[in-house]
């Protein structure tokens, strides 16, 4: 069994999921401005079953890389790391989101500078990216404060919502 995870910043926390993340969680996330900026696995409308499934899938994982971020006993958001396999075993992806009542308060950036180090710290990695986009200035501007670099335009490479678009290249090197 593994440890939860509680990182105390100043406003708020980024945690472990836990059952009764449920009513935030499916308050927070059934929202297709949140969705809009998601892959399609984070579905919409965002439903009870969908919040349970991720809630025990999430419970299940070994190690631990997908965490709530609260405010108080709301959630009010989500960040995440998907860790390579085989030669990308030393980079992990980092996905993040957060409810739309909380946008533009710093929050996702606090988030994301706190739980990249938590994975420099913790995994053995060397690099961590994201991919947004070219529809969502403001998650590029989060990941830009945070300290992460474009590294490029992935042209037409992601197909959503019935458009295809672009994608921008972030990531953060580890220096060793």
């Amino acid at each position: 069994m593994e440890v939860a995870l509680e990182l105390k910043l100043d406003r708020f926390l980024i945690r472990t999921w836990k059952p009764e993340d449920k009513a935030s969680l499916i308050l927070y996330a059934n929202n297709r401005n949140i969705w809009i900026n998601l892959r399609d696995r984070f579905p919409h409308p965002y439903t009870a079953a969908d919040a349970d499934q991720w809630i025990y899938q999430v419970a299940e994982e070994t190690p631990q890389t997908h965490f709530a971020i609260a405010m108080e006993a709301s959630v009010i958001g989500g960040i995440g790391l998907e860790l390579g396999t085989d030669i990308h075993r030393r980079s992990a992806e980092i996905g993040y989101w957060l409810g739309e009542p909380f946008w533009g308060r710093g929050i996702a950036t606090e988030a994301v500078r706190a739980i990249t180090n938590y994975a420099f710290s913790t995994f053995d990695l060397c690099r961590i990216y994201a991919g947004v986009f070219d529809w969502n200035p403001a998650s590029m501007r989060v990941l830009e404060k945070a300290g992460y670099i474009r590294e490029g335009r992935l042209r037409k490479s992601v197909l959503k919502d019935g458009r295809i678009i672009d994608q921008f290249l972030y990531a953060m090197i580890r220096e060793d």
